[in-house]
């Protein structure tokens, strides 16, 4: 059976949509039944964790998160009888008006909208929702609603600014859930799709959500690309290299040279601990490694485990030392030099900092200069992220990892995909579960999904000493024994912020620049936390705007800033270059009688799936 044409497709434009075509009775009766006993499946795999007792936890303490906050919200609202009855004639206002327009539609007469969504919102685009009358009705009716709830939320007096951020969060998350485009009886593209294809669209969806809760354990991971079509060490992360360290937290992967001179100074990357290091080695188009090689750098890249219950107790202080420190060890003794230059990505920018004042401290200039990638260091103002962040919440979050030794992958995963729960989360469903297509292959979504486990000790630690209590831009963080001053790291450093990040708020990464005591060029690339940082020269889709130093207001900075066109990356090695010029003869021979070669890459860590 031929999958159906995706939105926007030809077939799918050229059919009237206003016509709905009659199915056949006696395969759409069929279809019923197979649709029951996929269903039956699905509850099955819901089932099967509870029964056999791994059931994971948290969800409880979830709802009655939400339950309170809104709880406060509308104590607030109500205890001020005049805002009550104008929160109250505000929705009944647009409802009436709605209805009389709606009227005059099903007449034939010219209708005003009362409430219209966003251009960019894809969830409204097909054209029935516009031209039926009752469609538009639901929608509408929807608009007014979601936003009323967010009006609420805004004008609740004596509300402290978290619960309203988590007022905010939740009223995203329930609206985007509630929203008509995600349900058959309301979807008039889901009617049109069901009534032609008799059904068969339901029945291949429930069979595809039967197999992602079973591969979640019992909870659902949301299918968002082909992942069959993907494998890491065959079309992702590819770029020809050796593992030349390993121990418990990390391997070392030093990749081989493509020129036939390289600077002398190394490079070591750390990425992320919650996400595997390959997003900046998708592949060879989108490869951040890959052109470092190219630019004639020896480059060395932190692959960290994906930790398990051996790992609980390995918090910042090992991360540190057996990580990052270990990794500069591991390339000077490799490559013979004194001294690398470093890049950090994300939390493993925020442990970069962190290891920077450290040897700082300790008197310890092996890393010369340094990159960070959409880090913070500064946790005033942490972001969108920041809704998951409170005394309650961390304590609930403990709780689970006590359980086992480190927070599951998919708790993670699940936090970030609700960001953006439109288009991560409900478009997704509908198109797999409701429509039955399976979704297109997409290596970004395909790294997305190979989610990591967090270890106990070390998750604790930056919840509370970052989000919760900054502690590291307070100078009170003490890691290894050292209380840290960030001020004491005066190296070069080149701070690069993402204008649309809604995880490390180029806001909050332009603040942090004012803790280090040396030099700090800032500069800010288009797009967000992702797709700001792999922005190839050969494909740039974005920009980006340098400004020299990171002083005043944001908001001032970005007005005086200039603006290129295309890639950040030239700007970049430029800037490395001009660090350290001295080159050498490439390091065609990989490791060294010390560190000797252990594997091919990608490795064996970055295979472990959560």
């Amino acid at each position: 059976m031929s999958t159906p044409p995706r939105d926007g497709s030809k077939e799918a434009q050229d059919g009237d949509n206003s016509q709905l075509q009659l199915p056949d009775f006696d395969a759409l009766s069929r279809n019923v039944g197979r649709f029951v006993e996929e269903a039956g499946k699905v509850t099955a795999a819901f089932m099967r964790p509870i029964e056999r007792g791994d059931a994971k936890g948290g969800l409880a303490d979830e709802a009655s998160d939400v339950v309170k906050t809104f709880g406060h919200v509308a104590e607030k609202v109500l205890s001020d009888p005049q805002k009550a009855i104008e929160v109250q004639a505000a929705i009944a206002t647009n409802f009436m008006s709605l209805w009389a327009e709606t009227l005059k539609k099903m007449n034939g007469e010219a209708a005003m909208p009362v409430a219209q969504p966003d251009p960019k919102d894809a969830r409204f685009a097909d054209a029935e929702w516009q031209a039926n009358p009752m469609f538009d009705f639901i929608k509408q009716a929807y608009l007014i609603t979601s936003r009323w709830a967010e009006t609420v939320v805004e004008k609740a007096d004596g509300v402290d600014e978290h619960t309203r951020d988590k007022a905010r969060f939740y009223v995203k998350q329930i609206s985007s859930a509630l929203s008509p485009s995600n349900f058959i009886a309301t979807n008039p593209e889901l009617i049109r799709e069901t009534l032609r294809q008799n059904g068969d669209n339901l029945v291949r969806g429930m069979k595809m959500l039967a197999e992602d809760v079973d591969a979640g354990k019992g909870e659902l991971k949301v299918r968002m690309t082909d992942t069959e079509r993907f494998e890491v060490g065959v079309n992702m992360a590819i770029t020809p290299g050796k593992v030349v360290f390993r121990n418990a937290l990390i391997e070392l992967i030093q990749y081989a040279p493509t020129t036939e001179t390289v600077l002398a100074r190394p490079l070591v990357i750390v990425p992320p601990w919650i996400n595997k290091y390959y997003i900046l080695d998708l592949n060879p188009e989108k490869s951040f490694i890959k052109w470092c090689v190219s630019q004639g750098l020896t480059v060395f890249c932190v692959s960290w485990v994906n930790p398990d219950e051996r790992h609980r107790n390995m918090g910042f202080e090992e991360y540190m030392t057996e990580g990052i420190l270990a990794a500069v060890d591991a390339a000077c003794e490799i490559t013979g030099q004194p001294d690398v230059t470093a890049i950090g990505y994300c939390v493993g920018g925020t442990m970069m900092a962190v290891t920077l004042a450290y040897m700082a401290a300790q008197g310890d200039k092996r890393i010369s200069s340094a990159t960070l990638f959409t880090t913070q260091v500064d946790f005033t103002d942490p972001g969108e992220l920041k809704v998951f962040v409170d005394e309650d919440q961390i304590r609930s979050t403990e709780e689970q990892m006590k359980l086992r030794g480190y927070l599951d992958g998919a708790r993670m995963a699940g936090a970030f995909n609700m960001l953006r729960p439109n288009d991560l989360i409900w478009a997704n469903v509908v198109n797999v579960y409701l429509k039955g297509q399976a979704p297109y292959p997409f290596d970004l979504l395909y790294w997305n999904s190979d989610s990591t486990r967090m270890p106990e000790k070390n998750h604790s630690f930056y919840l509370r000493n970052c989000y919760l209590n900054n502690t590291l831009s307070k100078g009170e963080m003490k890691v290894a024994g050292e209380r840290l001053d960030m001020g004491k790291v005066t190296i070069p450093i080149f701070n690069l912020a993402a204008r649309e990040d809604h995880i490390a708020p180029a806001k909050s990464v332009f603040r942090g620049c004012s803790l280090f005591g040396g030099p700090v060029d800032y500069v800010m690339a288009g797009s967000g936390h992702i797709a700001g940082v792999v922005n190839p020269p050969t494909k740039p889709k974005y920009q980006y705007w340098t400004g020299g130093k990171a002083v005043g207001r944001f908001e001032d900075w970005v007005a005086s800033a200039t603006e290129t066109p295309g890639s950040w990356w030239p700007y970049w090695i430029d800037w490395i270059r001009a660090q350290a010029p001295a080159t050498v003869k490439a390091r065609t021979k990989l490791g060294s009688k010390l560190h000797k070669p252990l594997c091919d890459a990608p490795g064996t860590y970055v295979k472990i799936r959560a």
